[in-house]
Order: C-alpha cells, then sequence, then structure tokens
C-alpha cells in the first residue's frame, strides 16, 4: 500500500503526521514539489523588480526578516536601493507616480471604450494590471484643470464694458485735447476697424463707473443696504459672522469693480478652489449611488470606485474635447475648413458617448436591466445636477470673497 501511494506521488500517512510542538522532522527529507506546485510557484516576471533596483541584501533592513523575494513577507517593506544615480531614482520615481507604463496603457481602453468593465475587473479583483482608481482620478483631473484654467484664461480679453452693453476695444485718454488727437490717428482706419474702437475720456469713464456702481444697489429687509443704518442681521448666526458679512457686502461693489476690468482674477480663483472640491464631492456622489442602488448588495466602497472611475473617464473626455475646440478654433480662424471639420466630427461623437457611457457602466456594474438602468441613471444625473449647481454657487461666492 505504501509503495503504491510511493509510486503515484502521494507521501506516506506516517510521513503526514505532524512533527512534536517546537521540533523539527528528524531524518526525513521534504516531498519532492509536483509539476503544478512547480508552476505556481514561479515568479510572475510582471511582479518582481530588476536586479538592479534592489539592495540585495538576504535579510529584511527592516526587520530582519529571511527574504524570499523583492518584498519582505512579514513586513511588506521592498529590498529596494535607493543609494543610486539620481536621474535613475527620479525617473522610476515619475514612472511609479503617472504609471506612465503597460498598467496605463492597459487602463485607458477599457476606461474610454468599455463602460463599467474596469470597475467590474477592479471589484472582482482582476486590479494589478490596471493603475489604481485614486491615482487614476489625480491624474486625469490634474491635467483637465491645468488645460482648463491655461484656456479659459487666454481667452478672455482685457477690454471690459460696464452694464454688458457695447464692445470691442476701449482708449480711455486724461484730456479731451489728447482724446481728439487719437481720434485724427485712428480716422484712416477701415470703417469695420474704426466700429470696434471706443474712445473716451478718464472723466466719462468714471462717471460712467459711478452710474453702474449705483444701479447695482444691494437690499435689505426692502430697503438700501448700509453698514450702520440697515446692516444684515441674521438673528441665529453668531454677531462676529454678521459682522464679516457686512464688511465682505462693503467690500463688493470694488471687488465686482476689479473683477469687471478683469475677469481673469475671478477665473484663477475658481479654479484654485474647483479641483479640491469636486474630489471633497467624490464621497458624496458615492452616496447618490449608494441612495438609488440601496438594494443592490454593494459596499459603500464599490460605489466609490465606479465614481473615480467615471469622473477619471468624464475629466479625460473633457480634455478631448478642449483640445478639439483649440484645433477647430484654430482651422475655422485660418479659413482651413477640412481642419474645422477633422474636429467637429470626434467632438459631437465623442459628447453623444459621454451619457451614454455613463448610463452603460450602471447597466455593467450594477447588472440590472437596461429599464431600471436608464430610469436609475436620469434620477442620478438630476441628483448630480442640483449637487453641481449647489457647489458651484459655493466655489463662485468663495471665489468672490477671496478676491
Amino acid at each position: 500500500m505504501n509503495e503504491n501511494a510511493t509510486e503515484s506521488g502521494n507521501p506516506d500517512p506516517q510521513d503526514t503526521e505532524a512533527s512534536p510542538a517546537g521540533g523539527e522532522d528528524k531524518g526525513r527529507t521534504p516531498a519532492p514539489a509536483t509539476a503544478g506546485e512547480l508552476t505556481a510557484s514561479a515568479p510572475d516576471p510582471a511582479l518582481t523588480l530588476k536586479a538592479s533596483r534592489l539592495a540585495g541584501s538576504p535579510l529584511c533592513l527592516n526587520c530582519g526578516t529571511a527574504l524570499q523575494g523583492p518584498f519582505c513577507h512579514y513586513c511588506g517593506q521592498p529590498d529596494r536601493n535607493f543609494m543610486r544615480f539620481f536621474p535613475a531614482l527620479l525617473r522610476e520615481f515619475l514612472s511609479e507616480f503617472l504609471e506612465l507604463d503597460s498598467r496605463f496603457a492597459r487602463t485607458m481602453k477599457p476606461l474610454l471604450f468599455r463602460p463599467g468593465r474596469l470597475t467590474r475587473d477592479y471589484l472582482d479583483g482582476r486590479r494589478f494590471r490596471y493603475t489604481p482608481p485614486l491615482r487614476l482620478y489625480l491624474f486625469s483631473s490634474i491635467i483637465f484643470f491645468l488645460l482648463a484654467a491655461f484656456l479659459s484664461t487666454d481667452a478672455i480679453t482685457e477690454s471690459v464694458t460696464f452694464g454688458g452693453t457695447g464692445g470691442g476695444i476701449r482708449i480711455t485718454t486724461d484730456t479731451e485735447q489728447e482724446l481728439a488727437e487719437v481720434e485724427k490717428a485712428l480716422s484712416g482706419l477701415p470703417p469695420e476697424l474704426r466700429e470696434q474702437l471706443q474712445l473716451e475720456t478718464a472723466e466719462v469713464r468714471e462717471r460712467e463707473r459711478e452710474e453702474f456702481w449705483q444701479e447695482q444697489e444691494i437690499n435689505f429687509n426692502g430697503r438700501p443696504w448700509h453698514p450702520e443704518d440697515n446692516p444684515v442681521a441674521f438673528g441665529w448666526l453668531p454677531q462676529s459672522f454678521n459682522d464679516w458679512i457686512n464688511e465682505e457686502i462693503g467690500k463688493s461693489p470694488e471687488k465686482a469693480q476689479r473683477i469687471n476690468e478683469d475677469p481673469r482674477i475671478l477665473v484663477r480663483e475658481v479654479f484654485d478652489l474647483l479641483p479640491a472640491t469636486m474630489f471633497v464631492l467624490l464621497p458624496v456622489v458615492a452616496l447618490i449611488f449608494k441612495f438609488w442602488y440601496l438594494f443592490a448588495s454593494k459596499y459603500y466602497v464599490e460605489h466609490l470606485i465606479l465614481a473615480l472611475h467615471n469622473h477619471s473617464f468624464v475629466f479625460v473626455s473633457l480634455i478631448g474635447l478642449l483640445l478639439l475646440d483649440v484645433v477647430e478654433t484654430h482651422g475655422r480662424d485660418n479659413a482651413m475648413g477640412w481642419l474645422e471639420q477633422a474636429a467637429f466630427w470626434p467632438s459631437v461623437l465623442l459628447q453623444i458617448w459621454i451619457p451614454i457611457y455613463l448610463v452603460a457602466s450602471l447597466r455593467t456594474v450594477y447588472r440590472q436591466n437596461w429599464f431600471l438602468t436608464i430610469g436609475k441613471g436620469f434620477l442620478i444625473a438630476l441628483s448630480y445636477l442640483f449637487l453641481l449647481i449647489f457647489v458651484s454657487t459655493v466655489v463662485a461666492l468663495v471665489s468672490f470673497v477671496l478676491v
């Protein structure tokens, strides 16, 4: 019986008995590993580190445990060698931070073209092949907000008009005599260019400003606001907060004037606040998913991962739309119709794909029928819209205060 068991590769029952506590297997060598065990124990190249990046220590430098690979199986510290040429370390750091490698490439395809597949794989445990959701969100959001801030600030012209009327370029002189000289110098311009110019003296401009701000009267309790005679006062707020509100109201005409003269001031404040605001908003978006899929037997973290992936998709898509808009504008301004059309149609298709993708991702992750998915998708979009309106209002008010 024992010979047959040995020949078939099964250990002798006597050899399988446990050794006494604290003792060792005496006079017995371990059974040879089977082919399946050898295959399972073969290191995966994707999970190992290059020899040049290892410290080469037989023991973990943190806890002293004998190493069996590039990571300590007891405390998790990698056997990394940081005493190397600095550019190599910098390149390695950037590579790991941005994940611009095969993982990043494998992530982008399902992120853009397979709705919900990235989240589904991540929840099913297939995580190592993809860029982590939080890192993907941070990378895509940073690129989007940097590009949006640059293009928005660049698109704002320095010429400003009060009250929303008029347009073109305003030229202000100190005296009427200087104004007459400027008019004479510009008289030779073509009529279509001459119509774009607005000439005025400093006195006229100042009078226009005063008239504009007189029209922008702030009322409280049915009467014009005044810091002493009719201040803003909410009984449920501390007096110090009421004083701060009145102080900000008193400063608002001056701030509004500065913004009216250079709107880029407000744009910069808004884009300073938006990235952090959107990041703080993510847990709330996950709560929206949790509310509308309350009986889907999903943990909160699963909704959060979907929110991270969907926001990453939206940011990447918006980056594409911004770049396509730049190309389309360039083609239109330079009479390059073929270039304008080449950017226009992909932009239209991308705008159509975004809502389809978001609804389809719900179907993939939560696995409900299309009727329920579309209905819940509409309710989620409505909830998210109200949330965005509220957050946008808060961001605008805070940005105005910070100007």
